[in-house]
C-alpha cells in the first residue's frame, strides 16, 4: 500500500548558481556519499540537481521536512537510485522507492513509500 507519494523537479543551473554563492551549500544539503559521487562526474551539477530533486519529493511523500543532510541517495552497482535515511523514519513506512531522470538543463526525482 502507498503510504506517500513525492515529485520534484528542478533547474540544474540553480543548483549551480546557488553552490557558487554560497559555499557551505554542498556541505550542508548532500551526504558525503552524494558529493563523492556527483563531483566525480563529467557534469556534477546534473548529479547534484538531481539528488536535489528526490530530496524535496521525499519531503513532499512524508508531508514535511527533515534536515537535508539525513536523506541521502545512492546507486547500487547496477545504477539503480536508492534512498538512506540517517534518522528515525519520520512516518511509519516499509520501503521507499526513487527514480531519478534528467535532461542536461532539468532534473527531477519521485519517491513513493510504500506499507505492507
Amino acid at each position: 500500500m502507498v503510504v506517500g507519494i513525492g515529485f520534484d523537479f528542478i533547474e540544474v543551473d540553480r543548483i549551480k548558481q546557488v553552490a557558487d554563492k554560497y559555499p557551505k551549500f554542498l556541505n550542508r544539503v548532500f551526504t558525503p556519499r552524494e558529493k563523492e559521487y556527483c563531483l566525480a562526474q563529467k557534469n556534477p551539477y546534473l548529479h547534484l540537481a538531481a539528488r536535489f530533486a528526490a530530496k524535496e519529493a521525499f519531503f513532499k511523500a512524508i508531508g514535511r521536512r527533515i534536515p537535508w543532510s539525513k536523506i541521502g541517495v545512492y546507486n547500487l552497482p547496477s545504477g539503480q537510485p536508492e534512498l538512506e535515511l540517517f534518522i528515525p523514519k519520520p512516518i511509519d513506512f516499509d520501503r521507499m522507492k526513487v527514480s531519478l531522470s534528467h535532461l542536461n538543463s532539468l532534473a527531477g526525482a519521485v519517491v513513493i513509500l510504500e506499507k505492507d
